[in-house]
């Protein structure tokens, strides 16, 4: 029995270090190509497609996920089921900690958004939302909001993750971010669902719901 958890866990570290590195290369790769993406989309963007998308961008803000993951907890406290009160907590607490790390960056780097005829690209410490392109706020709450509750029901919050990915290309079309911008917001997204969900397992009961049901 030793040998097969001992086993597991150094199949867990390898599995880890592959997401990691493969992060970082996509991260990497992101900042190459934002010039080459913006190029391209602006070359194949049209006014119809770029309403349809300011109508996603607004949807995918993060109040209308504030208020989804309201109206589910409010629900399951309603129905008594434990498991969704703890399920919609970690997706609200992963939206609220993504909100305030992009929050943060963006005023700390002071990226010129695509829009922005500027030289400078960063600017360091700026107020200005025109200077707030890094990261995505909306790709951030979006991927926290729903990789939480991939984390809890895999089968319900696959197809969900849809949502986030669809915010992002909504952001680029309509020259708000570039790729990188939205590529390190999907990552902070990650990690905040990660510390929401493992934070609220380590609070609840040893047959807390939040197991990550496949």
């Amino acid at each position: 029995m030793k040998a097969e958890t001992e086993i597991t866990q150094a199949r867990s570290r390898k599995i880890w270090i592959a997401l990691i590195v493969m992060a970082v290369i996509a991260l990497v790769a992101a900042f190459f190509l934002d010039q080459g993406t913006a190029i391209w989309i602006n070359a194949h963007s049209s006014p119809e497609l770029k309403r349809v998308m300011r109508m996603v961008s607004r949807v995918g803000d993060w109040p209308a996920h504030m208020i989804a993951g309201a109206i589910g907890l409010a629900i399951a406290l309603a129905v008594g089921s434990k498991a969704w009160m703890r399920i919609f907590l970690a997706m609200l607490l992963a939206l609220a900690l993504a909100g305030l790390t992009t929050r943060a960056m963006k005023i700390a780097t002071g990226r010129a958004r695509p829009f922005v005829k500027t030289e400078a690209r960063w600017n360091g410490p700026q107020l200005s939302s025109k200077y707030h392109a890094f990261p995505s706020g909306h790709t951030a709450s979006s991927t926290a909001f729903f990789v939480a509750l991939f984390f809890a029901r895999k089968k319900i919050g696959g197809p969900l993750l849809l949502i986030p990915i669809l915010i992002a290309l909504s952001r680029m079309i309509l020259g708000a971010h570039y790729l990188s911008d939205v590529t390190v917001a999907a990552v902070v997204g990650v990690i905040c669902a990660l510390l929401a969900v493992h934070w609220l397992y380590k609070i609840g009961t040893p047959h807390s719901a939040i197991e990550g049901r496949g």
